[in-house]
C-alpha cells in the first residue's frame, strides 16, 4: 500500500496556504494546494490522499459544501476544517457533515498535527 502523506489544502489566503505547507512539510506531509473551491473540484486523485483540510468559508464556496460533495461522489477522506468563524452554527453544521477536527484561526501545531497523524494512521 502507497505511504498515505498527501494532504489537500484549500484556502483562498495565500499566506494561509503558505503557512500550512511549511508546516505540513515539517511533518513528513507532501501538501498539495488549492486557492479556491473551483479549482479543488477539478482534483480527482484522491487514493494517496490522508487527509483534506478545507477552509470552510472561501470566496467562491463553502468547505461544508464541498465535502458534502466528496460524500456524495463516494470519496471518503478524513477533512480538517479551519476557520476564522466561531458562529455555533457554523461549527455545528461542519460537525455534522463528518469531520476529525474543527479549527479556528489562529490554531497551534499540534491541534492541526495530532488528527493529521490519526487520519494518516501514524499516531
Amino acid at each position: 500500500m502507497p505511504n498515505r502523506n498527501l494532504v489537500v489544502v484549500v484556502d483562498d489566503d495565500p499566506g494561509m496556504l503558505k503557512c500550512v505547507q511549511r508546516l505540513l512539510r515539517n511533518h513528513a506531509y507532501e501538501p498539495i494546494l488549492f486557492s479556491s473551491a473551483q479549482v479543488f473540484k477539478s482534483h480527482t486523485n484522491f487514493d494517496r490522499t490522508a487527509c483534506i483540510i478545507l477552509d470552510i468559508n472561501l470566496n467562491d464556496g463553502s468547505g461544508i459544501e464541498l465535502r458534502r460533495r466528496l460524500n456524495a461522489d463516494g470519496i471518503s477522506v478524513p477533512v480538517i476544517y479551519m476557520t476564522g468563524n466561531e458562529d455555533p452554527v457554523v461549527r455545528e453544521a461542519a460537525l455534522n457533515s463528518g469531520c476529525i477536527a474543527f479549527l479556528t484561526k489562529p490554531f497551534s501545531t499540534r491541534e492541526l498535527i495530532e488528527p493529521l497523524h490519526r487520519a494518516a494512521g501514524s499516531a
